[in-house]
């Protein structure tokens, strides 16, 4: 058995804001446990076997974006049910045909522990759709965004750096962020969940630098060197910024 389950209960839903599930896995790095990234993002991007079409072209792209990942404090985790000899012939033959190294750990969960611990494989799913999906874990360990995908297509490493940028501002900032934002893009002010913060809020909006094309919708600019820091410091001193949100 390549996987060990440690520290943790079964849970039948693996859902965000719970914590992820650890585990003790044989990879192409050796043994990794998920709790020693605490600390840092993490994406478990998990493939329905090495040497798929689709899950080639991913490891590609991601393998070309990890850089970017390492910016934003983000390691990276694949995941497939082959053993690990065939994730190793996989790695290094992407290796041989592109030049390009896989600098992250591809987990061999040939007996499915880690894939039925996410959820990953059950009655509806057949073997080919099991795993491709991509869990993005906070530096507390919990489960900040769950992308899931047919087996038909692949992820875009690009967006998932877009998605990780989002959860960053709001969880160091507690921005969150609307739809199709961008880095650079005015944030959302979370809501007011009461009358007298609702009146405050509209009379204090020009002030605090809120743009408020309805009273529950209020846009703010965040300056290049917050919304960089909020992107790439996994840490900052929350209490001195976003006071009135």
């Amino acid at each position: 058995m390549s996987t060990n389950i440690t520290n943790q209960d079964r849970i039948n839903t693996v859902t965000v804001g719970r914590l992820a599930p650890d585990f003790r896995a044989l990879s192409t790095h050796g043994y990794i446990n998920l709790s020693d990234y605490r600390g840092s993002w993490v994406v478990l991007f998990s493939h329905p076997a090495a040497f798929s079409p689709v899950s080639t072209t991913e490891i590609i792209m991601g393998s070309y974006y990890y850089p970017e990942y390492l910016k934003r404090n983000v390691q990276i985790i694949a995941l497939t049910t082959d053993n690990n000899f065939a994730n190793l012939e996989w790695v290094y033959d992407v290796f041989a045909k592109t030049g390009i190294t896989v600098p992250f750990p591809v987990i061999s969960d040939n007996d499915k522990e880690v894939s039925n611990l996410y959820g990953m494989v059950n009655a509806d799913r057949t073997y080919e759709e099991s795993v491709r999906d991509a869990f993005l874990i906070d530096p507390e360990g919990k489960i900040a965004a769950i992308v899931t995908m047919p087996h038909t297509n692949g992820r875009n490493a690009v967006e998932l750096l877009r998605i990780i940028d989002a959860l960053q501002v709001t969880k160091n900032y507690n921005y969150y962020t609307p739809a199709a934002w961008q880095p650079g893009d005015p944030v959302l002010v979370p809501p007011v969940h009461t009358y007298e913060d609702l009146i405050n809020r509209v009379d204090s909006a020009a002030e605090l630098g809120y743009e408020c094309p309805f009273w529950y919708v209020c846009y703010k600019n965040m300056t290049a060197e917050t919304e960089t820091e909020a992107i790439n410091n996994p840490n900052p001193n929350l209490n001195a910024q976003n006071s009135n949100c």
